[in-house]
């Protein structure tokens, strides 16, 4: 690495002529590759934007302007030319650099960016800070066009383009989000890419009007004339009709003219729309082929772009063969996602049934409420989202399904603590705002086995809302169909939890037993409602509890087991395991639960505390 081994500062950025600021930018994919393919992460995404990245670089300083990613998964680039770079090896390890833009790592990072279309609200309110403050800084959001898919964008933007604040977007038009963009939007900026000569003539136009003397009020006076001109020959984008300045399609990989544009950018008193056309995936071959497969990738061979570890069944697929299985026999069945028909296991159900299969872009809300609909003219939507995402959705669980007990099965993937990603998506709310929504029935199967007859028992049996929640990967030890709740009988201690979790219970149990303690383990199929009756004759044996779980502490399980044991009158010495009151940072799900007190260790310890407080 001849040119980025000598960034050590903005200065050092500064400095480089044009030759090697592209020399920069083949080392800086290099450097890409080279580290995900160790520590997985998102690849694609990156690679599209590196001279995007180095031309922000050169033209603010982000120490001082503030740069809002949207989402933040595109900003590994950023954290190399920011001070980072001999700490980008323990990117998303525990203890190292976060996936994300993440302020309490660098003063570079103005704000945590891990869900998407949040970046120009987000923007518009520093912008409006630093005008109430009095202050002189550049704000800028960047954002994919896949965030265009969220309505939390166009509320930003309607907002913005009204207020006048000085004010940068940034439109990473790579065609993508995830997967293929869907809708309107991406028709749309389709069509604006084929008119890359409009910006030469609005510069021209501004060149001779602020020539002339009084060029102020001519340009006022002649601006409705050039506007109807221009809507005539050429019609409008809907970014200048919100109030932007609209600036593009521009080449996303050509460092040059992003720096002019971005500086004539920077000089405007006004809201301004600069239109990038990126690739996702530039400069590596595999990752521009498959796009989706390298947006979020575990570990893989650089040199060939495989995964260096074999495809291992997990609970997405699992949830997808059955999801097919289920479609062939009711054809009611229509299946819901947000843009993560691959992470979600459904690309086959697409495939199989299109006129089914509902990808409505990082959308989540609507997702909801669509499925609502859906649901209420008599079909029954399945919607797969993730457990970070579908927090977005919460009114529309709330008014739009349960209100009116409306039979919507939610698919729950990436449950509980998923690891690397961090803060921002790790899976520990769903058990609190899930049991929140009257009405709902939450399942929890602790492995494929389970999710198999859980799903159908969703879609098929049950009514009214119903959620069904898995963890990311595949199963853990216990792996059959459990016929009752209690797995394990003994007289010292209940043990109780749900999901994959009760592994860790079991093999916790089992320490115990070498240790001369009986621990009785109970697996919960549904955490609400709560079976109780197992559990109350337990408890009464045993006289000690001990419930984990992967949630925070408000709302969880383990609190509502605790208050219905007490309101029958057993009140007996308890350990409530669980995240706390807090949010998870990143790392391997087992370095989590050890910090967390959730593995068999920490969890065995802990039952025998609960045995000395008796």
């Amino acid at each position: 690495m001849i040119i980025l081994d000598t960034i050590r500062s903005r200065d050092d950025l500064l400095a480089l002529n044009d030759t090697q600021v592209a020399l920069l930018c083949q080392e800086l994919r290099r450097e890409l590759v080279q580290t995900v393919s160790h520590t997985g992460g998102h690849l694609a995404s990156n690679l599209g934007v590196v001279e995007l990245s180095v031309a922000l670089e050169r033209v603010f300083d982000t120490s001082k302007d503030r740069l809002v990613f949207d989402v933040g998964h595109q900003s590994y680039v950023h954290k190399l030319l920011t001070g980072r770079r001999e700490q980008f090896p323990t990117l998303r390890s525990f203890g190292g650099l976060s996936g994300f833009p993440k302020p309490s790592e660098s003063d570079c990072d103005a704000f945590v960016a891990g869900h998407a279309s949040s970046a120009v609200s987000t923007a518009l309110g520093m912008a409006r800070a630093r005008t109430l403050q009095k202050q002189d800084y550049s704000v800028i959001a960047l954002l994919g066009d896949g965030a265009m898919t969220g309505g939390l964008a166009y509320e930003g933007l309607n907002d913005a383009g009204e207020s006048n604040e000085p004010l940068i977007v940034i439109l990473n038009d790579n065609g993508m989000s995830i997967a293929p963009n869907v809708g309107g939007i991406s028709e749309h900026l389709s069509q604006i890419r084929i008119r890359p000569g409009y910006f030469r003539l609005k510069k021209a136009y501004r060149t001779i009007t602020g020539k002339i003397p009084g060029g102020k009020a001519v340009y006022r006076f002649t601006h409705a004339v050039k506007e109807r001109w221009k809507k005539l020959v050429l019609g409008s984008t809907f970014f200048e009709e919100m109030g932007f300045d609209y600036y593009g399609p521009i080449d996303g990989h050509n460092v040059t003219q992003l720096e002019y544009m971005l500086r004539l950018a920077k000089g405007c008193a006004r809201p301004v729309l600069l239109h990038v056309i990126t690739q996702k995936g530039k400069g590596y071959a595999p990752a521009e082929t498959n796009p989706d497969v390298f947006h979020g990738i575990g570990s893989f061979d650089p040199e060939r772009g495989t995964p260096l570890e074999a495809h291992t069944p997990t609970f997405s697929d699992t949830f997808g063969q059955t999801l097919c299985e289920l479609a062939a026999e009711e054809p009611r069945i229509c299946a819901v996602t947000a843009a993560m028909i691959q992470g979600t296991g459904l690309r086959d159900f697409f495939s199989r049934f299109p006129e089914r299969s509902f990808d409505v872009g990082i959308a989540e809300g609507h997702a909801v409420a669509m499925a609502g609909g859906l649901a209420k003219q008599g079909m029954l939507p399945v919607v797969a989202i993730y457990s970070t995402f579908l927090q977005r959705a919460y009114d529309m669980l709330l008014q739009d399904v349960a209100m009116q007990h409306l039979h919507v099965v939610f698919a729950v993937d990436r449950a509980g603590l998923v690891g690397e990603d961090g803060e921002t998506h790790q899976g520990v709310f769903d058990v609190n705002y899930l049991r929140s929504v009257p009405g709902m029935q939450v399942l929890c199967p602790s492995n494929r086995a389970e999710l198999r007859v859980m799903l159908r028992r969703a879609v098929l049996e049950l009514d009214g809302p119903v959620a069904v929640r898995w963890p990311r990967g595949g199963d853990g030890a216990f792996s059959e169909v459990a016929e009752q709740p209690v797995l394990r009988e003994g007289s010292d201690i209940t043990m109780i939890s749900y999901g994959t979790m009760i592994n860790n219970v079991l093999a916790a149990a089992e320490l115990l037993e070498r240790q001369g303690v009986s621990a009785e383990v109970i697996k919960l199929e549904s955490v609400k409602p709560v079976r109780m009756r197992e559990i109350a004759a337990s408890v009464r044996k045993t006289r000690r509890l001990l419930v984990a779980e992967d949630a925070i502490c408000i709302g969880c399980a383990g609190k509502e087991i605790l208050s219905q044991l007490r309101l029958i009158g057993l009140r007996v010495p308890t350990r409530l395991c669980n995240l706390g009151d807090r949010f998870i940072p990143h790392g391997k799900v087992p370095e989590l639960q050890a910090l967390y007190g959730l593995d068999a260790e920490s969890l065995a310890k802990q039952a025998q505390e609960v045995l000395h407080e008796a």
